[in-house]
């Protein structure tokens, strides 16, 4: 392992907030002089197949902790899957089947170790502890907590003014990760800075169980390709890890300029000098953004897919928006009708995802 201090810069780097960074940096010090790797832990609810680089912000956090020798689990919550994390809602989400969240679990083992050493990651399922546990260990569970801290957080306060149904199994969710926590004697746990009520859960509960609390950190949310919304599959501002080259590249050049730094500096493996580099460059009025913008569409496609496949990608793109000439490959779509709603035209012709992403694609100008 390097040093403490080594390791709290790389930790530290793109985190948006540690509770607390004295018992992360006490944590360390334990690890280094004991010779034990840290037990680094993220939950990851199966609710959709697709990873998207906005959940790589927190794996690559992941990946860090294991070059630097500790251990992690990529938690996948298939026991809490089927009752759905109410973060961020304002409604009830929808359950899941088991059959469909074992198969988006499946999916999410394919995709991960595109970026976490398989050989360093030990994956768990919180069905192993959450299943055997009796009608009596989930009273003990919710006796550990109280109505009042679960309406401090902003999403259920919101709908108890509003008046909004919220179901005692949505309060038990919190509670559940938070459980996970104390199942694997968890040092650290990683989220999303949507996930800081759950985490900060996990920390009191762990402390109701006899064990020291975790250090809850957190990460920025990637704001999507719209350059307004968290990026989101629901929302079609995504940009998937599995997608074909010529889909990153081309969804990556069309990001606003405001994004370029922080997609470079939370989504690639580029080291501080080059971030600073890039920063620089942003800031110069004689440098054209959409350089910086197709350096960074290069880097992500060769991440996923290769150096080979990034070349090709920009000069397929560069072929239709630079040269503006007719791409190698052009898709056919034969009309069954004579007149279409243009939105139902995009999604039928699978050239987006789902309405809204057609909505919005055509705000922008994109289709007309």
């Amino acid at each position: 392992m390097t040093s403490v201090q080594e390791q709290m810069e790389a930790i530290l780097r793109g985190t948006a907030e540690v509770i607390s960074e004295e018992e992360l940096e006490g944590k360390l010090e334990r690890s280094l002089r004991t010779g034990k790797p840290l037990t680094v832990k993220q939950g990851f609810d199966p609710t959709a197949p697709d990873i998207h680089i906005g959940h790589t912000v927190s794996l690559r956090k992941l990946r860090q902790f294991q070059d630097l020798g500790h251990k992690v689990v990529f938690l996948i919550g298939d026991f809490t899957g089927m009752i759905g994390d109410p973060s961020g809602r304002f409604e009830m989400r929808k359950r899941l089947s088991r059959e469909e969240v074992l198969q988006n679990a499946k999916t999410y083992q394919e995709q991960v170790f595109k970026i976490l050493d398989p050989k360093r990651t030990v994956v768990a399922f919180n069905s192993e502890w959450c299943e055997p546990m009796k009608f009596e260990d989930v009273l003990v569970l919710a006796s550990r907590y109280t109505v009042a801290r679960m309406l401090e957080r902003d999403d259920f306060s919101q709908r108890y003014k509003q008046g909004k149904p919220i179901t005692i199994m949505e309060f038990l969710y919190p509670l559940i990760q938070a459980y996970d926590s104390v199942a694997l004697k968890a040092d650290v746990e990683v989220g999303g800075t949507d996930q800081k009520f759950n985490l900060l859960v996990g920390r009191d509960v762990q402390r109701e169980y006899g064990q020291e609390p975790q250090v809850a950190l957190m990460m920025p949310l990637l704001v999507g390709t719209d350059g307004k919304e968290k990026m989101s599959k629901s929302l079609g501002n995504y940009i998937g890890i599995n997608e074909p080259p010529k889909e990153i590249y081309g969804k990556t050049m069309s990001i606003p300029d405001f994004l370029i730094y922080p997609y470079f500096e939370l989504a690639t493996d580029v080291d501080s000098s080059e971030l600073v580099e890039i920063r620089r460059a942003l800031e110069d009025p004689e440098v054209n953004p959409m350089d910086l913008k197709r350096r960074l569409a290069r880097r992500l496609v060769a991440m996923y897919h290769g150096e080979e496949a990034a070349r090709k990608a920009e000069e397929a793109f560069d072929k239709v928006f630079r040269k503006r000439e007719v791409p190698d490959e052009v898709p056919e779509y034969v009309l069954n009708q004579d007149r279409i709603w243009i939105v139902r035209l995009l999604t039928s012709s699978g050239l987006v995802s789902s309405n809204s992403e057609a909505r919005r694609l055509i705000a922008q100008g994109e289709y007309t």
